[in-house]
């Protein structure tokens, strides 16, 4: 964690070149959020109390969605500019008797591919350049469009100035570092000049770039570092460069996963969310999507065009093609699919099998046990050993409630039967295929729920040679 720092993050934009009534700062990227990987980043070296998000277009909705990080929020209601969007951090610390902080970054929050090691690079050349203002800038192939950070020595560390591309002279146009718009001030200096900022430029906006024309003017150090990636840097002012960065991100992902041990056939073409894990000699076929918080362990497989979201999978678990996981738990040595759909609260046991187009919700699957063809099995609890046969159903729903079914150890449910909850059926029990079970079946008994067979001999034939009469 860093000392004496505090975080800034500046997310209270509209984004209006993405068209879209989504705050941009809620646009996704990886799975989640454009300012949830900011706050992220920013967590891993301050506590959340000291990260403050500068909220304002749709700021109901900005605060909703990260509540839960709990960062603290500063309103601009007024969105006039960087410059202006410190203003407000400055006021809020006045009125709320927080204490300044001796630092403060400054982050922006549609900038999701920032790393926690760059943020920590720019506080420490900070501190040991005993800087005013330190400035993260990256150089990238084309830097149209960007301000160019002028340095005092082309090898040095300390600004002259940062210059706007469309005020650049004829020796400075070749100039090819950028800013970025990351920044860290020593608090007390910045706080000092934040109201002589001038809204004299084509946007009538208040510039956070002037302070440090300001502090140079003011015989203060400003220094400069640069990011290793210029992708890091990079914000999102339209969906294609967000989905730029979002593949960025993805690739970055499955590269981590490969160099921890993770085969993956065709990355390229796999959708793998930051937040995954996934253990050693864990193989990732082609067209498999790995989304949210979901995490795999060692030596297990997952076939291609299957969708893991938000679940957690063991060791040595086969996830056939085609199946869907969501809020899922799949222990050590299960085999899955093809095409299972596993939703919420779905709990499959050490080596039980779910097999062919079947669909689990909020069940336990206890160890061994097995359900390999077209069924249903929602709000049960199955014991272990069991045999759930093909096209066995749990009805759970009587059209107001849901209701729970019960299935002790080792028992063996025929194909085709419908076991209708409330219910209940003791260990080592049979259930009759084709049976409708409504009533509590005892350990080790014979449950039929099904009229008795009527065999009429001869009545194929007898029908066949009516019909040849008919039509003759």
């Amino acid at each position: 964690m860093l000392d004496g720092f505090s975080i800034a993050i500046m997310a209270a934009g509209k984004g209006t070149r993405l068209k879209s009534r989504r705050p941009k700062v809620l646009h996704e990227i990886g799975g989640r959020a454009l300012l949830l990987h900011v706050i992220a980043a920013a967590k891993e070296l301050v506590p959340a109390a000291r990260i403050y998000t500068i909220v304002g277009h749709e700021a109901e909705r900005v605060q909703l969605a990260v509540a839960a990080t709990g960062v603290k929020f500063v309103m601009q209601a007024e969105q006039r500019g960087t410059g202006h969007a410190l203003q407000m951090v400055k006021a809020y610390f006045a009125l709320g008797g927080e204490a300044v902080p001796e630092n403060l970054l400054v982050l922006s929050g549609d900038v999701p591919l920032i790393r926690p090691e760059t943020i920590e690079a720019i506080c420490k050349l900070h501190v040991e350049e005993h800087a005013a203002m330190t400035i993260l800038t990256a150089v990238p192939s084309d830097p149209t469009g960007y301000g160019r950070v002028l340095r005092k020595l082309a090898d040095g560390v300390e600004v002259t100035a940062i210059v706007e591309q469309k005020a650049l002279t004829p020796e400075q146009k070749d100039a090819k570092e950028i800013n970025s718009g990351i920044y860290c001030f020593r608090t007390e200096k910045l706080f000092a000049r934040l109201d002589s900022l001038s809204t004299n430029n084509a946007h009538g906006e208040f510039y956070l770039t002037d302070v440090a024309a300001m502090l140079v003017a003011d015989g203060e150090r400003v220094v400069a570092v640069q990011a290793e990636s210029v992708d890091e840097v990079l914000g999102a002012n339209t969906i294609a460069e967000m989905m730029h960065l979002d593949q960025a991100m993805r690739a970055a992902a499955a590269k981590r996963l490969m160099a921890q041990g993770v085969t993956i056939f065709r990355p390229d073409t796999c959708v793998i969310d930051a937040e995954v894990e996934v253990g050693p000699d864990t193989v990732i076929e082609p067209y498999v999507q790995l989304l949210g918080a979901t995490k795999i362990g060692s030596e297990s497989r997952v076939r291609s065009y299957s969708v893991v979201q938000n679940s957690v999978i063991g060791n040595g678990v086969l996830v056939r093609n085609g199946c869907v996981l969501d809020g899922a738990e799949v222990s050590d040595s299960a085999v899955l699919g093809p095409y299972a759909h596993l939703r919420p609260e779905s709990r499959i046991g050490e080596g039980a099998h779910v097999g062919n187009f079947v669909e689990t919700k909020k069940m336990k699957l206890g160890k061994g046990s097995k359900a390999n063809h077209l069924n249903y099995l929602g709000d049960a609890e199955i014991g272990d050993g069991v045999n759930i046969g093909a096209g066995a159903i749990t009805c759970n729903y009587d059209g107001v409630h849901k209701h729970l079914t019960k299935i002790g150890d080792g028992v063996f449910v025929g194909s085709d039967s419908t076991l209708v909850a409330p219910l209940t059926i003791g260990e080592g029990a049979y259930i009759a295929a084709g049976s409708c079970i409504t009533h509590k079946v005892p350990a080790h008994a014979l449950a039929l729920g099904r009229s008795r067979q009527v065999t009429k001999e001869g009545w194929a034939s007898r029908r066949k040679a009516a019909r040849l009469v008919q039509d003759s």
